[in-house]
């Protein structure tokens, strides 16, 4: 059976189990979400509530008749609790100054900026990733040393087609550190430098940053904001290091649980075929439990051709889908998949799967192969008992 290795290709880039779907919300609550978002960054700016008062900037005075409005509302006060991640909804209330507006001479005045909208009641307001993509493309400026890191950006791109680099979910903040890159926006963002940590007004840790973009922009965002993209965007990734980036290895990176386990197992069958080459039939499958648990009871199924077992190999996975892992290996070795039949207990023909006839030296090199990706350049040659070149 001939292997297609665009398919196998495609298939080493997609062992991550599936993200969590997230809420969906009405069209008014994604207003108000958005909405209450602005004033959390307005404070997390500004280490401060937004106020009421005359000579202030009139969004601030906006941001405070929001919050406002919003504190009165026990549906938004519901809705925004899981949102609230520094208590504002609950904050202590700031005077007011004796020039403050009240709400509806606010509203006036920001009516004239706008064609007379009712910004207090969150009319028209984009969806919070749409809002905060384009306020953090805004806040980002043109790169006026961009020359320098256009090689980088090149090499990184390089390292990637080739798999010397892939992409992981990201998953933890201290991932955030110079010299990391990400995919954020649909943007490679390389963190070419990081102010000294401190800690911000919530008690928690903090940088600044110097993010350089592959358009040609850097942003001195905080370390924290950066995180907050990568979360919230669906296809934020960060990007390895210049290393074989394996798919599993023998032990976990930083943050990384273990999936689970690539088994070889060999058969103490007494089946004709199989006593003649027991040394070069294997049952090769992966499983995110223990191997002991997976094979106990072996000599009752036919899944392990009604015979004890006897473990010769095993692989550790990090940070894969199992699943997706052990159909890959198959179909690496699809051509030498053991053709054979046996009756099970209950006298029914049955053909074991996941059996090959395949050298234990030749698992061990594919499992090599398919860690740094190599393996699109090799098919399993039955005939001579190696992985051959696909050219």
């Amino acid at each position: 059976m001939a292997i297609d290795h665009d398919e196998l290709a495609d298939e080493l880039a997609d062992f991550a189990p599936a993200a969590k779907k997230q809420a969906t919300y009405t069209p008014r609550e994604e207003r108000i979400i958005a909405g209450f978002e602005d004033i959390e960054r307005f404070y997390e700016e500004h280490g401060r509530l937004p106020r009421h008062g005359e000579g202030l900037d009139i969004f601030e005075r906006l941001y405070a008749v929001r919050l406002d409005r919003l504190r009165a509302l026990e549906d938004c006060r519901t809705l925004l609790s899981s949102f609230d991640k520094h208590g504002l909804l609950d904050h202590v209330e700031v005077q007011r100054d004796e020039d403050a507006l009240d709400p509806d001479e606010l509203m006036a005045e920001l009516a004239g900026l706008g064609g007379g909208d009712d910004i207090t009641q969150l009319r028209h307001v984009r969806s919070a990733v749409e809002k905060r993509a384009a306020e953090d493309i805004a806040r980002r400026e043109k790169c006026a040393d961009f020359a320098k890191f256009e090689p980088v950006f090149k090499q990184v791109k390089d390292d990637l087609a080739s798999g010397t680099r892939v992409t992981r979910p990201f998953e933890l903040k201290a991932e955030i550190r110079p010299g990391a890159f990400f995919i954020v926006g649909g943007q490679i963002s390389y963190v070419a430098d990081m102010d000294e940590i401190f800690t911000n007004a919530q008690g928690r840790t903090d940088a600044r940053l110097r993010v350089i973009f592959d358009n040609g922009t850097e942003s001195r965002m905080l370390m924290r904001s950066l995180q907050r993209q990568l979360n919230d965007d669906e296809a934020g990734r960060r990007i390895t290091d210049p290393a074989p980036g394996p798919l599993f290895a023998d032990k976990a990176e930083d943050g990384e649980a273990e999936t689970g386990t690539i088994y070889v197992l060999r058969s103490k069958s007494d089946h004709p075929f199989v006593a003649e080459h027991r040394g070069v039939v294997h049952k090769i499958g992966v499983t995110s439990g223990s191997v002991e648990a997976r094979i106990s009871g072996a000599e009752k199924s036919s899944t392990y051709l009604l015979a004890d077992v006897d473990v010769v190999a095993t692989y550790k996975v990090y940070g894969v889908n199992c699943q997706k892992l052990e159909n890959l290996i198959h179909k690496v070795f699809a051509a030498a998949q053991m053709n054979l039949q046996i009756t099970d207990r209950f006298g029914h023909l049955v053909k074991p799967r996941e059996w090959f006839v395949v050298p234990l030296s030749v698992i061990n090199e594919a499992v090599e192969r398919i860690r740094d990706r190599s393996i699109v350049n090799y098919r399993y040659e039955a005939t001579s008992g190696q992985l051959v070149s696909a050219s």
